[in-house]
């Protein structure tokens, strides 16, 4: 097997070769491939791969059709430099040899035994966070296998759940509790029952200085526990709130053995909710659609040079934005030898001030090639502060505004989000509720994504109600939803998974002017507007028409369909045609349009 080519398991399964990457559609090959790749190295009977490919009762001519499928897989592996021998024909079954190198599923192994070996926490928190980070969502979840997902897909799960326990545990007993947090709140997200990840989470932000988020996390857990499971909270649990409300002083953590060193460890000290800069975390969940973004992403970041290269993702808060950025950085991350970085644009000042912290984590600006994901850029001015320090680096820039400048003066590739359309909607509720959940009620499925009107975070929050509420109907919640469509999209107190709250906090950094002229076309009674239909609206000339409805759309609230068709996004739209105005604004009037960059 030819070393550059690297098979992928752990998320969506694919195959890639330097720059290029095919993710494979679910077929009968495809399946072959997916249970040999998932028991790497072993020989797999022919029985066991018939089971994977047709399930329990399998065809007649299985075996002979099994033939043909490796017969199929040959010809594609060719396509990646993979020579014809790679699948072994051995007597009752078949074996695909793998190493780290060319599976990531191997990969995870080796660095998970590695860290069982390490004898020093720092050195085990490097390979076990190394090893976590290979995984981009649930394994292979674009092949319908029902013997993989019930054969296999568990024990790998159990492999991540205790991995990430191992490295919480590591993390707080160093005295990381920022670092650990997002993951951590991830974890409880996509594990509500798994009560270690809960403690971990409260005890976090407890040390961090963060008391009310502390108690707000351990009242969710004792209400999911309540609802969900009939049981209290586990005595550590419970002793942990205790000390939280007396605002006792916690221990060293008991599970995690302390960093060796001669002096004694810092306490720990309040950080910010967002780190400035951290390694690349990992990929968003059953990550789906946005093919026609992933491949020109791909494609224009992956190219070999040193040069910077330069792309940017805008849209609407809840769009997607760091979700798509997140997904590509890890589908590169081969071409990245030197490390990929995600920099919060708003949490660490300027250029050179991320730069160093880079360099603290081990960014080398003279090093193998290096990816940097910009999160959160708000005007083109902060993104020219901070691109001048990493013009080696390949860069993507996530940002509400459009940032057209970046295009204009510095060679930026724009890839502006809009809605998922319906197939990718559902299938991103697939792959986050499971075919069996969403095929067993497709009207009342097929109206949940009407109601999310193709927002990614959307879904996620509908799904998130859904995962932890196991025993209530996708038609629950749809109802429940239809009642209150805008506000009610939103997880407990977290602002991240709060659609009204995003909305909000977008809307206010608005220009007042843009700000009214947005909710006067979001109040027209049809969503498709001419450009005299929007002259009329805001009682502006053409010329003045034409300057606003490019500062919308520049701003990200406005969609330009097709020449001379503009819609205000329908999720967007609804949450402004429900708010009040936070003060007293006046109307546009004819006017020369403005420059002032949209917020």
């Amino acid at each position: 097997m030819t070393a550059a080519a690297r098979f992928s398991v752990l998320g969506l399964m694919s195959i890639s070769r330097g720059g290029e990457l095919a993710v494979l559609p679910d077929s009968r090959p495809a399946a072959l491939l997916a249970a040999l790749l998932l028991r790497p190295g072993q020989v797999v009977s022919t029985e066991y791969l018939q089971r994977a490919v047709w399930g329990d009762e399998p065809p007649l001519n299985a075996r002979a059709t099994l033939h043909t499928c490796v017969l199929r897989l040959r010809r594609l592996f060719a396509k990646f430099g993979i020579s014809d021998d790679a699948i072994k024909t051995l007597p009752g079954g078949y074996r695909l040899p793998v190493s780290g190198e060319t599976l990531d599923l191997a990969r995870f192994e080796e660095l998970t035994a590695a860290a069982e070996k390490a004898g020093d926490p720092e050195r085990e928190a490097a390979l076990l966070h190394d090893a976590l980070l290979l995984w981009q969502g649930e394994p292979i979840s674009n092949i319908r296998s029902d013997t993989l997902h019930r054969d296999e897909v568990p024990r790998l799960q159990e492999e991540w759940l205790r991995a990430a326990e191992r490295w919480f545990d590591i993390e707080l007993a160093l005295g990381r509790c920022g670092r650990a947090l997002p993951g951590l709140r991830a974890a409880v997200r996509a594990h509500p029952g798994h009560e270690r990840f809960w403690e971990h989470l409260i005890e976090a932000l407890y040390r961090t200085g963060r008391q009310s988020e502390a108690l707000a996390e351990y009242r969710a857990v004792k209400r999911y526990l309540s609802d969900e499971l009939g049981v209290d909270p586990r005595a550590s649990l419970r002793r942990l709130e205790l000390a939280i409300l007396r605002g006792d002083e916690l221990g060293p953590p008991a599970e995690a053995r302390p960093a060796p060193r001669t002096e004694a460890a810092p306490a720990p000290r309040p950080v910010a909710a967002k780190p400035a800069v951290v390694p690349l975390p990992p990929g968003p969940a059953g990550f789906t659609g946005r093919a026609q973004e992933v491949a020109a992403l791909t494609e224009r970041l992956g190219a070999p040079g040193r040069a910077r290269v330069t792309a940017v993702v805008s849209g609407l808060p809840g769009i997607g934005k760091t979700a798509l950025a997140l997904h590509t950085a890890h589908l590169l991350r081969d071409c990245f030898p030197g490390g990929r970085w995600l920099v919060e644009a708003d949490a660490g000042g300027d250029g050179p001030r991320l730069l160093e912290k880079l360099k603290g984590l081990g960014w080398d600006p003279d090093g193998p090639r290096q990816l940097l994901v910009l999160d959160g850029v708000r005007t083109h001015a902060t993104a020219e502060a901070l691109l001048p320090a990493f013009d080696r680096g390949t860069v993507i820039v996530t940002s509400r505004p459009g940032l057209a400048g970046l295009a204009a003066t510095g060679g930026a590739a724009v890839h502006r989000l809009t809605e998922l359309d319906e197939v990718e909607s559902l299938g991103l509720l697939d792959a986050l509720l499971g075919g069996d959940r969403v095929a067993a009620e497709p009207a009342a499925t097929a109206e949940l994504v009407g109601l999310c009107h193709g927002f990614p975070l959307a879904l996620r929050i509908a799904a998130t109600r859904l995962l932890l509420r196991p025993r209530h109907r996708i038609a629950d919640v749809t109802a429940w939803l239809r009642d209150d469509p805008v506000g009610r999209l939103a997880v407990g107190d977290d602002p991240a998974m709060s659609v009204p709250r995003l909305f909000g906090a977008f809307f206010s950094e608005l220009d007042p002017r843009p700000a009214d002229a947005c909710r006067i076309l979001a109040g027209r009674a049809r969503p498709d507007l001419s450009p005299g239909e929007c002259a009329a609206a805001l009682d502006l000339t053409p010329d003045d028409t034409a300057a606003m409805l490019d500062r919308l759309i520049d701003a990200g609230v406005l969609e330009d369909e097709a020449p001379g068709s503009y819609r205000v996004p329908a999720l967007f739209r609804a949450y402004v045609r429900g708010a009040e105005p936070a003060s007293p604004r006046h109307e546009p009037r004819r006017t020369d349009g403005g420059s002032r960059d949209c917020q």
